[in-house]
């Protein structure tokens, strides 16, 4: 099977033109010249010039019709001057300017023609030396440049122009964010932001082990041969065998965070805002300031700066003071009238430059931390004025106060996208306005719940209320007027809102033109599921009966549809595999629909058309849905389906539908290809064609069976399906046809539009001429469901099962073949996904370490969480279960405090708000304590009133008078646990407590506790817990610092810088090392374009640039990037993600080519801390972490120390790929090698002979690593006999015994980088000039053979190996 993105021909309808872009000139080595020059003239291998694009847009050949594009929009025509544009946005030089500050010596600042002048504004707000200034105008000979002009628009500015930075008077707004400003500053190394969880602050400690920046040559050691004198002792707690698993490291004490005192006090003045005749003298706001020296002083903040006045606390005197130290910086100001301010700020000042701008830069989506040390709390003026003014979003920079948000969104989209420029400047808006609005979204969200935000029916019910806040429509998961009543009441109501986030992430991934959802954003808050929308315009003065004009407001009783809905929602029936269906409305007519019938359509009074409630947009999971008279296939009986559910919502996952849609698509081919080459023996024996035709019957009624035959063979490649636009299930697979007649019925049974199936090639006038190869299609259209009969093209009606929707009766036949797809779909995911899953967890292609990266490993391959307790008994009936230890104790994990959330929900929905620390610290005792009989601490009530009746009507939602949560006992937890785990997935735990749990599947209660505490939002105090006191309690109400809330919503995608990473790492795998790197450092251009420089698809990219410099033998610029991906992965993901523990790793291994030994062990044994925490020692993963600390503890010639760890790796080794497996040979050699410099050479000669003996069965003889490994046997041997010779020696003849001197190698660090090398998955194989000429040859005979539009599978002897996996063999 031809690798996606390997070189598919253009006319392949539905493929990716992008990844043909970077075919011409492959082996050219020239690099970033050559894609200049490449437009001007025809590229290397004769193309002409407009098919060359360096950026990948226009198609490789023309095609007749133009190319379906990614993103709904035909290409832009191929033509020069759009080429020209493409590639002038990424090779544009920057040019230097000189600046000059008041009171500054001029310096130079690198720019570049795209930005706007107000980000050189920020560099100089962020400058060390010009920080302190807000309020200024940059003037080039005396002209003030436009803040917002593009530095290329402006006349007269060059290479060396000189700009002057003019202080301008300020205004209330401006001097408002001048103290802002002034406060970032002070509080710019304090971590308490990132602890609270505000403006988009997170935790990072990379520095901590790093001591500091890993500066940019990354030599500061002597490269020498002497071993600097390191301390290399693992922590205690870190030692392989160890039981006990400490909290209080996870958060190390960064020596930077010791605040340095500034001020003590820096307020607003109760004296604000300034009286009528003051303002007529400029004053603008008042500060009340206390100096660390105890100065009490008052400060007016003047139009011409601030000032010292008269003013006391409470007598009000605005004259200025005598001095009045007039400045027009408040730090200018206080540097004046403190000494301690002056030389704490500027030693402030300086750290905080020195740290990586990555720990300072915010993530465009907040991460929460689940721990947080005491952190004092102090006063800060402007936290304060933002609780308490309404300062909904951004307002103080946004004229006209609040945002529109439905409008920024929709404006968005609507931007122009015909090229490269264009495109990214959209989708920079897209993600810039999403990631706003769910901020905005998060913040309103919270406040309803805490009751701040009035209702718009104050009237009903707390459960029923609705609210609008900062232009966001936000409602509660509950099934209001039972509206869901059929579908299973408030168990659907809560599904409901993720099952549409999921619609409106599919159709904006699909991205029709005149096609708009509403920005969307579900939040889960002290147990309470809020939805947040933007809102239609218009939609909250008319009744929703008048309003909806496409689709059904009561579930299918009454359906209305609208000719434009249908043209719009047919664009995207495609991609969605949605079908067209007809379905009866309540006058029994017929109407058209595109989508299921709960998707409205409204049009809003700006004439846009919206779709909302997009909750069935994929096919429901007939495995959960239990249909009368209806009978599932034979693979899902088998497993105990259908189950009843909660809800009659579940559908199934849009990768689903994508791998079954391949699956059926591999199939297809199949079965074509057999009829033909049947025909073709029928043709030559001179027989009638009736065999052919009785072959197919047998197909479709063996089409259960062969399904499951044919999964071995594509289950692999399900996972891979690109989930975007345009039809993806054909890439390239027909291009496995190659004889002449096959080619012909091929052409038309891809998955392209069925009408141009004809002019796919431009040559083939009717490629169906022949009966035979039609009957042929058409058969295997039929066996495999497709809805044509003349391609292969498989789509779902949503309606089907839906309760009360009712079809015509002319669509029988078609709603019966729609059962029949449905059934084995949900077949599919039971025979074919759930055990590929296993089988790559059993090859270790897939390694979850917690929840999280598990639930992402059944999300790829379309399984539903719903599925865990089948995937875990699929794990128990496996044979090799031994070898899947590590997957079923983290699927029991996640299982276990899934089903605590559950509960841990409806608890925290009757608390009330005075009663919240104590409530979840009881539920947390109760769940995880072996304190038997956990008494609940009432909060005594720190303020008794002396009335009792405070009766209110109207409550915010969570003030319940009740206390029955103080009730819950720990067996009544688990007993729910345990029925809520028999009940939702259909799992049985046998468990009464959670000692028996943690004995029985030997879990980890931190584990446990890190897992609930992230699902649910809880922040706990950073201290030890002791879990197994039978005598006191684990958690007291102090231990809970805060609840946070859980957040789910749109991530919008850098298409095009995408598709540059993609190619860029099919470029590395095929061994073009140079393309591929600069394809990828392309891709990072266009994230940082698009996504700013925090990212984690920006963490992705660097992570495998700093490998290829790695391997290119750059190592300074690897430690630079990947010590760049580790910071970013520690802030977007957070410091104990899997993703950080693997960054944490390559960025060791770097350090250690580095020559920063020290450094390296203290990130590995980082890592290591943070895998015990998050899944334990009992996890493949983790012998990988061993043999990395072990070989650099050989390294530094700390043997016995070494010998833990490697020994460590071994079992584990040996556990999870079976002692027969050449990681196993390996760790045999490596414990081997430190024996022997410990000189016990018997016990090395045990080992390197089981690795030996491993070599030899697996590889025979012959083979290099055989040889290997036999020398070195030999050279032991001949070690120990010689020791064996001195002892005899020395017993005969006592002290004048002659000894021979023995050879004790420390090993060197060559060696030992080497070895670390081979176990981190990275081969160099040393290549002669002979091989190079070779290589060279294949290169262009490759590209010859592209050219042509076939494709090799790339041939032996590419330079180097690049695969996670480790390919020793």
């Amino acid at each position: 099977m031809v690798s996606k993105t390997d070189d598919i021909p253009a006319s392949v309808p539905g493929c990716n033109p992008v990844d043909l872009a970077d075919e011409p000139g492959d082996g050219a080595q020239e690099g970033k010249e050559a894609s200049r020059t490449r437009l001007k003239d025809s590229c290397g291998c004769g193309h002409s010039a407009d098919a060359a694009m360096v950026n990948g847009d226009g198609a490789h050949e023309h095609a007749e019709e133009p190319e379906p594009k990614q993103n709904g929009n035909a290409d832009a025509d191929g033509g020069e001057e759009s080429n020209e544009q493409e590639v002038i946005v990424i090779q544009d030089t920057g040019f230097t300017v000189k600046i000059q500050a008041p009171g500054t010596e001029p310096f130079d600042l690198q720019v570049s023609p795209q930005e706007m002048v107000q980000e050189i504004h920020q560099v100089l707000m962020d400058r060390e030396d010009t920080c302190h200034r807000t309020c200024f105008s940059l003037q080039l000979d005396g002209n003030v440049l436009d803040n917002f002009a593009e530095l290329k628009s402006i006349e007269g500015l060059q290479e060396g122009s000189l700009l002057k930075v003019v202080e301008e008077p300020y205004t209330v707004r401006e001097a408002r964010i001048h103290v802002r400003h002034i406060r970032d500053l002070l509080k710019s190394l304090d971590p308490s932001d990132a602890y609270n969880g505000v403006d988009c602050n997170s935790l990072s400690f990379l520095s901590v082990f790093t001591d500091g920046d890993l500066g940019d040559s990354g030599k500061r050691k002597k490269k020498g041969n002497e071993l600097e004198q390191i301390d290399c002792t693992p922590p205690e707690h870190i030692l392989p065998g160890g039981k006990d698993r400490p909290l209080v490291p996870l958060q190390p004490q960064n020596k930077d965070w010791k605040p340095m005192q500034c001020l003590k006090v820096l307020t607003m003045s109760g004296w604000n805002p300034p009286p009528g005749n003051r303002k007529m003298h400029g004053d603008l706001m008042y500060l009340n300031i206390v100096t660390v020296e105890e100065r009490h002083v008052s400060v007016t903040a003047s139009t011409r700066g601030f000032y010292l006045n008269q003013s006391t606390t409470y007598a009000f005197n605005p004259k200025p003071a005598n001095p009045s130290f007039l400045s027009h910086s408040l730090v200018e100001l206080l540097s004046q009238i403190s000494p301690a301010f002056k030389k704490n700020f500027t030693a402030l000042q300086k750290k905080r430059v020195q740290r990586h701008p990555f720990e300072r830069i915010a993530t465009p989506f907040q991460v929460y931390s689940w721990t947080a040390p005491q952190v004092d709390h102090a006063m800060d003026c402007v936290r304060a004025e933002d609780a308490y003014t309404s300062r909904l979003g951004y307002e103080e920079h946004i004229p006209g106060q609040t945002r529109d948000w439905n409008e920024e969104l929709q404006t968005t989209r609507e931007l122009p996208q015909k090229n490269l420029p264009e495109r990214l400047l959209r989708e920079r808006a897209i993600f810039k306005v999403h990631s706003d609005f769910a901020a905005a979204a998060t913040r309103g969200a919270m406040a309803v719940i805490d009751g701040n935000v009035m209702a718009i029916n104050p009237g009903e019910e707390t459960r029923m209320q609705m609210f609008i806040w900062n232009n966001i429509f936000f409602s509660l998961g509950f099934d209001v007027r039972d509206h869901y009543r059929e579908l299973g009441g408030d168990a659907a109501a809560h599904a409901a809102p993720t099952n549409d986030l999921n619609g409106v992430r599919a159709y904006g991934a699909v991205d029709v033109e005149g096609l708009y959802t509403l920005g969307t954003v579900v939040v889960d808050y002290r147990g309470y599921r809020v939805t947040a929308q933007s809102i239609i315009p218009g939609i909250l003065e008319r009744e929703q009966e008048q309003s909806v004009i496409y689709g059904s407001i009561d579930f299918g009783k009454t359906v209305v549809s609208h000719g434009k809905y249908l043209e719009l929602l047919d664009k995207t029936s495609r991609p969605l595999k949605v079908q067209r269906h007809k379905v009866l409305n309540e006058k029994d007519e017929a109407v058209e629909l595109c989508s299921s019938v709960e998707c409205k359509g409204i049009i809003g009074n700006d004439g846009r058309h919206y779709i909302l409630d997009l909750l069935r947009t994929f096919p429901p999971d007939l495995n959960f849905l239990p249909v009368c008279g209806e009978e599932l296939s034979a693979d899902s009986q088998r497993h105990g389906f259908p189950r009843q559910h909660r809800h009659r919502l579940a559908c199934l996952r849009q990768e689903l539908i994508e791998a079954f849609v391949e699956h059926r698509y591999l199939l297809f081919m199949k079965m074509a290809a057999l009829q033909l080459m049947q025909q073709k023996a029928n043709k030559d024996s001179n027989k009638t064609d009736a065999p052919a035709i009785t072959e197919t019957s047998e197909a479709e009624s063996n089409s259960d069976t062969t399904q499951t035959q044919i999964t071995a063979t594509d289950s692999s490649n399900a996972s891979q399906v690109p989930t975007d636009g345009t039809g993806q299930t054909d890439n390239g697979t027909d291009s496995q046809m190659a004889t002449e007649s096959e080619e012909n019925s091929s052409k038309p049974t891809t998955n392209g539009p069925a009408e141009h199936a004809g002019a796919q090639n431009g040559e083939c006038k009717s490629p169906l001429e022949d009966p035979k190869s039609r009957e042929v299609v058409l058969n295997a259209c039929k066996a495999v469901g497709s809805i044509s009969n003349t391609s292969f093209d498989i789509r779902f009606n949503p309606d089907i099962f839906s309760p009360g929707v009712r079809f015509p009766d002319d669509s029988l036949e078609d709603v019966q073949k729609q059962k029949q797809l449905l059934k084995d779909s949900a077949a599919f995911l039971v025979s074919c996904q759930i055990p590929s899953l296993i089988k790559d967890c059993l090859d270790h292609s897939a390694l979850p370490l917690d929840g999280v990266t598990l639930s992402e490993a059944l999300h790829q391959r379309g399984i539903n969480i719903r599925y865990l307790g089948t995937v875990l008994e699929f794990v128990d009936k496996t044979p090799a279960k031994a070898q899947l230890e590590h997957f079923y104790r983290i699927g029991i994990t996640e299982l276990i405090t899934r089903c605590a959330k559950h509960i841990f929900r409806t608890y925290l929905q009757g608390v009330e708000l005075s009663a919240l620390s104590a409530a979840v610290s009881h539920f947390l005792n109760c769940f995880l304590s072996s304190f038997p009989d956990a008494v609940a601490h009432l909060p005594l009530d720190e303020l008794v009133s002396r009335r009792k009746s405070r009766k209110r009507r109207n409550r915010v939602p969570g003030s319940g008078d009740n206390t029955a949560w103080a009730s819950l006992t720990p067996s009544e937890l688990w007993k729910n646990i345990a029925s809520e785990a028999q009940s939702y997935y259909h799992f049985t735990l046998q468990c009464e407590s959670v000692d028996q749990v943690v004995e029985r599947y030997n879990l980890q209660k931190t584990t446990l506790l890190r897992e609930i505490s992230v699902k649910t939002g809880i922040q706990i105090l950073l201290k030890e817990y002791n879990f197994d006191s039978r005598h006191k309690l684990a958690f007291t109400e102090e231990d809970i610092l805060n609840i946070f809330p859980v957040v789910k919503h749109v991530n919008p995608k850098a298409s095009d810088a995408f598709h540059f990473f993609q190619s860029g790492q099919a470029k590395v795998q095929q061994g073009f090392l140079k393309e591929g790197c600069e394809l990828i450092n392309e891709a990072l251009n266009l994230f940082n374009n698009v996504y700013g420089a925090m990212h984690i698809e920006i963490c992705a990219c660097l992570r495998l640039l700093a490998r290829l410099n790695y391997i290119m033998g750059d190592h300074p610029e690897a430690l630079s990037n990947q010590q760049k991906a580790v910071l970013m992965s520690e802030r977007v993901l957070g410091i104990e993600h899997p993703n950080t523990i693997q960054e944490y790793m390559h960025l060791a291994l770097y350090c250690f080519a580095n020559g920063q030994l020290s450094t390296a062990l203290k990130l590995l044994y980082r890592a290591r801390y943070l895998m015990l925490l998050v899944c334990g020692e009992d996890h493949p993963e983790m012998a990988l972490i061993d043999s990395n600390i072990g070989l650099v503890l050989h390294g530094v010639m700390e043997y016995d120390l070494s010998l833990r760890f490697l020994e460590n790796a071994l079992t584990i080794n040996t556990k999870y790929h079976g002692p027969r497996s050449l990681k196993v040979a390996l760790s045999h050699h490596l414990v081997a090698r430190v024996y022997e410099s410990k000189a016990e050479f018997r016990s090395a000669l045990q080992h390197e002979k089981e690795g030996y003996t491993i070599y030899k069965n697996q590889m025979g003889e012959a083979h290099e690593k055989t040889k290997e490994s036999s020398e070195y046997l030999k050279y032991l041997t001949q070690q120990a006999v010689a020791l064996q010779r001195t002892m005899n020696e020395i017993y005969k003849n006592g002290s004048n015994a002659s000894i021979m001197p023995l050879k004790f190698t420390a090993p060197s660090m060559a060696s030992i980088l080497e070895q670390l090398n081979i176990i981190n998955g990275i081969i160099f194989i040393p290549l002669s000039q002979k091989d190079l000429e070779n290589l060279k040859a294949e290169v262009q005979r490759r590209q010859q053979l592209q050219e042509l539009g076939k494709s090799e599978e790339p041939t032996e002897g590419v330079p180097l190996e690049l695969e996670d996996k480790i390919p020793v063999d």
